[in-house]
């Protein structure tokens, strides 16, 4: 099987971490990149979807946003009862697990095209959307149990005005309205560099996931099962999500990988606001040293060679 190219970027950065190396991307250089993907995937999303009604577009949308409800409901059950979780720990981690990795769905995205598989380039409009069921079914569970009491104006500041949705929204937007005759003065710094700049960001999430291995040990058994199994049941609601959706098989794999991620940027803002007394050093754990190298190591390649025949 030939090894995607963007995959062994992120193994380098796995590499330098684990032997100590002091490769590390300056902190402004990594936010510019992470600002840079969210924009340049608003836009291309944005271009496809100039070219589709967008009522036929949100009528897909449906189930993949059901999904967003779905994962955290399912998730909550299973940190109860089986991992025995406190309220507040099950209710951040399942809206972790509802809502979506940006990372990880460029990732699939580059790895699909590294293949030539076709897909609906507008799948940029799922991502935002599906940032936010997960965080209100979060909120819902904890204050059901009458814990949480954070919120407010500060809450829906980072549910609806956090850099991910703005960004990526406002991607869409410009690329809506501006049309591909619009970007096309912008496109050699938006669509030609993005697999490089992708490349150039998994190296810093690769050692950035490794950095994190130590902590593994405070999570227990339960929790890295739980990181390691949860994608792959998140995928195959993504995939039954995408398959109602009427998307193509390179669409379906996409939706099941962001039903196979868990959120590191918005969600996690959003539960420290709305659920202070949860330990949310375990969430970002399980997203970024088990979830996500899980998804680009083996469940991305996994996903395509199922839903992608």
């Amino acid at each position: 099987m030939n090894l995607d190219i963007i995959i062994l970027f992120f193994a380098l950065g796995v590499f330098a971490a684990l032997v100590r190396s002091d490769l590390r991307l300056p902190p402004g250089l990594y936010e510019t990149l992470t600002l840079y993907l969210l924009l340049a995937l608003g836009l291309k999303g944005g271009v496809e979807l100039a070219r589709f009604p967008l009522g036929e577009v949100l009528l897909q949308a449906i189930p993949v946003v059901a999904m967003g409800v779905v994962l955290p409901l399912l998730c909550y059950p299973v940190l109860r009862r089986l991992g025995r979780l406190p309220v507040t720990d099950s209710a951040s981690i399942a809206a972790h697990y509802g809502s979506v990795s940006v990372a990880t769905f460029a990732v699939g995205i580059a790895h699909l095209d590294s293949l030539g598989i076709a897909y609906e380039a507008y799948l940029p409009v799922f991502v935002v959307l599906l940032e936010m069921p997960a965080i209100g079914v979060g909120i819902w569970l904890a204050r059901r149990a009458g814990v949480g009491q954070g919120g407010g104006a500060s809450l829906a500041h980072e549910v609806f005005l956090n850099k991910g949705i703005l960004l990526m929204g406002g991607g869409l937007l410009i690329g809506t309205v501006a049309g591909p005759a619009g970007v096309e003065p912008v496109a050699p710094l938006f669509m030609d560099l993005f697999k490089g700049v992708l490349a150039l960001f998994l190296v810093e999430m690769g050692i950035i996931a490794a950095s994190r291995l130590r902590e593994l040990r405070a999570l227990g058994v339960f929790l890295l099962g739980f990181g390691t199994l949860m994608p792959l049941a998140g995928a195959a609601v993504g995939a039954l999500a995408g398959t109602l959706a009427g998307l193509s098989p390179g669409g379906v794999m996409i939706v099941a990988t962001l039903g196979a991620s868990a959120s590191y940027i918005a969600v996690p803002a959003a539960m420290r606001i709305a659920i202070p007394e949860a330990r949310h050093h375990l969430s970002i754990t399980l997203s970024l040293a088990i979830t996500f190298p899980f998804n680009v190591l083996i469940g991305i390649p996994l996903y395509t060679s199922v839903l992608v025949r």
